[in-house]
């Protein structure tokens, strides 16, 4: 990039993290992938166009004043396996999405969390101790406060063994394990009906 002719043109790396209010090293690898365009003084120093920084404020500022009209969508996992549970915690919470999570460990615990939280959309196995999966989805089909609330279940069964054990409602999206993560974030960001910044601290 040609350098700026004007000394106040541009900022170092650390007035850039200061006025961002993000560490130097965000910046240094924002600047490394290209997201904030730079250039390197013959001492080796990193210079980035003010222009490019008083961008990314005004992203920011808007994101911060519309927050408020972007959905913030409620998920809802029930899965009896604590290191699949806290997988699905780990990789949903690294979406970029407003989301509020709840967990449950069994369709028991599923379906009185589901009465008290109202989900958008619920992720779930079926073949859990206690009330199964099954049993639980037969219960929320006569839940009409859930008519609208998104079901996909992650199992490792079968589809015949699905049918051998009585079927699920219909409307619902069945997921066979390993669990698809893109396709969980992409049903959770249709229901958010709304793109979210990419422009966020490290």
């Amino acid at each position: 990039m040609t350098p700026p002719v004007q000394s106040n043109e541009f900022v170092s790396t650390q007035q850039a993290a200061e006025l961002l209010s993000v560490s130097i090293r965000t910046v240094q690898s924002w600047v490394a992938k290209g997201v904030l365009p730079a250039w390197k003084t013959p001492g080796g120093h990193c210079r980035i166009l003010r222009s490019e920084i008083d961008s990314r404020l005004h992203e920011k500022q808007q994101f911060i004043d519309n927050i408020g009209s972007v959905k913030t969508v409620n998920v809802m996992v029930i899965e009896d396996e604590p290191v699949l549970l806290e997988l699905y915690r780990f990789r949903i919470e690294s979406w970029d999405i407003p989301l509020k999570l709840d967990m449950a460990t069994n369709g028991f615990e599923g379906l009185i969390l589901a009465g008290k939280c109202n989900p958008d959309i619920i992720i779930t196995d079926l073949m859990m101790p206690g009330m199964d999966g099954f049993q639980m989805l037969k219960a929320l089909e006569h839940n009409k406060v859930l008519n609208n609330t998104r079901i996909i279940v992650v199992t490792a069964l079968t589809g015949e063994e699905i049918e051998q054990q009585g079927g699920l409602p219909g409307n619902i999206m069945v997921m066979h394990k390993p669990v698809l993560f893109e396709v969980l974030e992409s049903e959770v960001r249709a229901l958010q009906g709304a793109e979210t910044l990419a422009f966020r601290k490290d």
